[in-house]
């Protein structure tokens, strides 16, 4: 593991007195590379550490029934494993809460990209009438009543006077720690496993146009398998799209139906799937894929076998399943420094 510092000095309450915080010393795989901190929110000890109380405080959630743990647990690769997140009084949304996973290498958020930054992102979830439905200033007026979060905001950024955007940040360096890279996959590429006959199979047929996986999620580009970008990979023919992603929030009919796409990472715990989760497991998002998807005026050029389908055999995709479930990485999911403090 690469060890990359961060520092961080702030003005302080006390004036003429520098506030002084602790770098955090970021744990990156050796064959990725460093992820790009803003200079705005440099990762701190106090940072993440208030970061990691908040993420599991049901104290942001009106009633105090939720925190953001709730749809994003730890054993889930920190994705909700029901269709769709339920907030306060029950209420239900319409997407599935994607996975909380190498963050730090992600620009646009959402399904949607409707955010910029994780620091955007994470000022939505709290005053979010069907998620956890509290405004802003009843829940800083709560922790500003705490006087251990009032200690741990001063630590993490020299002030008293707390408000959304520090919980924000707080939130983001947490979720910028949440760095995955110790699968088995990961451990064949450091030389320290050997994938089985069945990997290895799926893993050529993944890095292949056979299977044509890796436009979209490609692995030697710092290992992500993600591209971070946004496209329409056929769910539903034209005129059938009740959620238009990208279009809704840019305005361009050439972006309708263009969501974000996943890492494949921790791929086999994130059920279930697509953006609004209508796939229940890999092997019905392999029979979407395989059967080439559906048509229409903006569906991915690199949906290359619309109409023909990759007509891969049952072999064939009990192959690319075997390889997806070699992307998970059983020590992320247990990490105690991820887990509720």
């Amino acid at each position: 593991m690469v060890l990359v510092l961060f520092s961080c000095s702030e003005e302080s309450d006390t004036p003429g007195i520098p506030h002084q915080t602790t770098p955090y010393a970021l744990q990156i795989p050796e064959h990725f590379n460093p992820p790009p901190i803003p200079a705005s929110n440099p990762l701190t000890e106090e940072g993440v550490k208030l970061g990691r109380h908040l993420f599991y405080e049901p104290m942001l959630s009106r009633d105090f029934s939720i925190s953001c743990a709730s749809c994003h647990p730890q054993n889930k690769s920190f994705s909700d494993p029901n269709q769709f997140s339920i907030g306060v009084d029950n209420q239900s949304g319409t997407r599935n809460s994607m996975a909380l996973i190498n963050l730090a290498y992600g620009n646009r958020m959402f399904w949607d990209g409707r955010a910029f930054s994780l620091e955007e992102q994470l000022l939505e979830p709290v005053p979010n009438p069907i998620e956890m439905d509290l405004s802003w200033p009843e829940a800083v007026a709560r922790l500003q009543a705490d006087q251990t979060y009032r200690e741990m905001f001063y630590d993490a950024f020299g002030t008293y006077s707390i408000d959304s955007t520090h919980v924000a940040k707080a939130l983001a360096q947490f979720i910028r720690t949440l760095i995955s890279g110790n699968s088995k996959f990961d451990k064949f590429i450091r030389g320290e496993a050997q994938l089985s006959l069945l990997e290895l199979r799926g893993f050529d047929l993944f890095r292949t146009e056979e299977g044509d996986c890796f436009h979209c999620h490609p692995f030697e580009e710092r290992f992500l398998f993600t591209t971070n970008s946004f496209m329409n990979n056929g769910l539903d023919p034209e005129g059938a799209m009740q959620d238009s992603g990208l279009g809704a929030v840019s305005g361009n009919p050439f972006n309708i139906g263009q969501f974000k796409v996943p890492t494949l990472r921790n791929i086999a715990l994130t059920a279930p799937y697509m953006h609004d989760g209508r796939h229940s497991d890999l092997r019905e998002v392999m029979d979407h894929y395989n059967m080439g998807g559906h048509p229409s005026s903006t569906v991915d050029p690199l949906m290359k076998h619309v109409g023909t389908g990759l007509n891969l055999s049952t072999e064939d995709i009990d192959a690319l399943i075997a390889f997806m479930e070699a992307l998970t990485d059983e020590e992320f999911v247990q990490n105690p420094a991820f887990s509720a403090p």
